[in-house]
């Protein structure tokens, strides 16, 4: 019983301990210990990257057919948030697994139009795109000659397709519009057998053998996922942002694993630790070298792996609360899931475009996530969206591009951006919203001058006069209702 005892009170104080981890981890997260790049051209790159502001990424797969969380069903850790419910087999673990690889043979999205998405995505305001060239299920969305587990295989119907190729296709369509191309890529690979050996059952996300008991087979899958990202890097084009998912496979100081884990969970239930800890050396440093020749000032993004090769930081479906002192972006879902949802609800555009603002203010990008169907298309609802946020960016993307942030950043119900001397006041309107103050109390710094107030859009001239430590904006009662049918306006201030 005292043993018992020991072992539930040992469980608890660890459960406690990651917990309290946890939270001091995404506390750090939003102070992250930021490593600057130090390449010349990778650093002008970057300066361009936080100018553009507004991008679009894309999940998408053979598991877009079944409507689910991308690949996270194949992982047994993650089955509490991600239960199988699909294929005829779902309590059985390895018939799942082929049913859904088996999704490759059925994989037809024949309404493939990439240059319809660009054209809607160059008209919302977005600069630069990131696809899933491949996600942790390890399906290649290209035509890579490292694998058959691909969308160009004879196994797959879309590979007869004269765009058989997505990636490029992608790549070539938004290039054609003007925005950057950007590679999502998979680190983990859950179907590459040097990742997941069948001699082995998976555990969780990690690699599901000790790599360094088995160093070859461990050097094969290195070798692997470089020759895979050195492809897409040589043969679709000018790639801009290398973005790198799984930020568990990395190389980890072995003093920083210990066996205290497996010492006090092991008469636990589950018999292992969730986000177990494991020396996963993918030698990032060679890969990077190895990148930047094929595409010199490359921006790379090795997400959630502290170090010189995360040159921006990328919160995950949320928006940090203060100014981040460093490059970053939100990548944010817009509607449904990261992947295709069917009968998904969209964000409204108001929604989406105070995000925009309210990140935009506080010095980042956003990155808003659109899945394609499995027939090749993206809903209505998302082609509405990109249209209204598109008509908005037409008027006011002034206070957005190239805009930097400054303080307060925001006061009351209005954002702050500025470029240079000019200081732009976004106001949001509040969805049903139906009145608007008659006047703005714009808080001025010490030694601020009286400035110059234009509204953006009727680019009239508003009416302004100090007031103690304010700049008394006023807002004209015949322009009221025209401001109060948009999602924000924004006042340019300035000389």
């Amino acid at each position: 019983m005292k043993n018992l005892q020991k072992r539930k009170w040992a469980t608890l104080l660890f459960f406690l301990i990651v917990g309290f981890s946890t939270l001091h981890a995404q506390a750090v997260y939003e102070e992250e210990r930021y490593v600057p790049e130090t390449d010349p051209m990778v650093l002008k790159k970057l300066e361009e990257w936080q100018d553009l502001k507004f991008g679009l990424l894309m999940h998408w797969g053979p598991y877009s057919q079944w409507g689910i969380v991308e690949s996270w069903s194949l992982c047994p850790e993650e089955y509490g948030w991600c239960e199988r419910k699909m294929g005829a087999n779902p309590n059985d673990y390895f018939a799942y697994k082929k049913e859904y690889e088996n999704l490759q043979k059925t994989f037809n999205p024949t309404k493939f139009n990439p240059d319809k998405w660009a054209k809607a995505a160059k008209y919302a305001g977005m600069k630069y795109v990131v696809f899933t060239t491949k996600h942790h299920d390890g399906f290649s969305m290209f035509d890579s000659k490292y694998t058959d587990y691909k969308v160009t295989d004879p196994k797959t119907p879309f590979s007869t397709h004269p765009k058989a190729n997505i990636t490029k296709e992608i790549f070539d369509s938004f290039r054609n519009e003007g925005l950057w191309a950007g590679a999502y890529f998979s680190k983990p690979d859950w179907h590459m057998p040097y990742y997941w050996d069948p001699y082995f059952p998976p555990r969780d996300r990690n690699v599901n053998y000790e790599p360094e008991a088995y160093p070859e087979k461990w050097q094969h899958y290195v070798d692997f996922t470089h020759n895979q990202i050195l492809e897409l890097l040589t043969d679709y084009g000018k790639v801009d942002i290398l973005w790198l998912d799984g930020g568990w496979v990395a190389k980890t100081p072995k003093s920083f694993i210990t066996s205290w884990y497996d010492h006090q969970l092991k008469d636990n239930a589950n018999g292992y630790l969730k986000h177990r800890i494991i020396n996963q050396d993918i030698k990032m440093d060679e890969l990077v070298v190895k990148a930047r020749q094929k595409q010199p000032g490359l921006i790379v993004v090795d997400r959630a792996v502290h170090g010189k090769n995360q040159n921006y930081l990328t919160p995950e479906n949320r928006v940090p609360e203060k100014p981040l002192p460093y490059p970053w972006e939100s990548c944010i879902i817009s509607g449904g899931g990261w992947s295709y949802t069917f009968d998904a609800n969209y964000m409204t555009s108001h929604e989406a475009i105070h995000t925009l603002v309210d990140i935009v203010a506080k010095g980042g990008n956003l990155l808003l996530n659109i899945a394609p169907s499995p027939e090749g298309e993206l809903d209505e609802g998302a082609y509405r969206l990109l249209e209204k946020v598109g008509d908005w960016m037409k008027v006011n993307s002034e206070a957005i591009y190239g805009s930097k942030a400054v303080e307060p950043y925001k006061f009351d119900n209005v954002c702050l951006t500025s470029k240079g001397d000019v200081i732009y006041l976004i106001n949001l309107i509040k969805e049903g919203q139906d009145t608007l103050p008659s006047e703005i109390k714009f808080p001025l710094t010490k030694g601020q001058k009286r400035m110059r107030a234009t509204l953006l859009g009727p680019n009239i001239q508003l009416k302004t006069k100090k007031v103690d430590d304010y700049l008394i904006i006023s807002i004209p009662k015949s322009k009221k209702q025209q401001l109060l049918n948009t999602e924000a306006f924004v006042i340019k201030l300035g000389q």
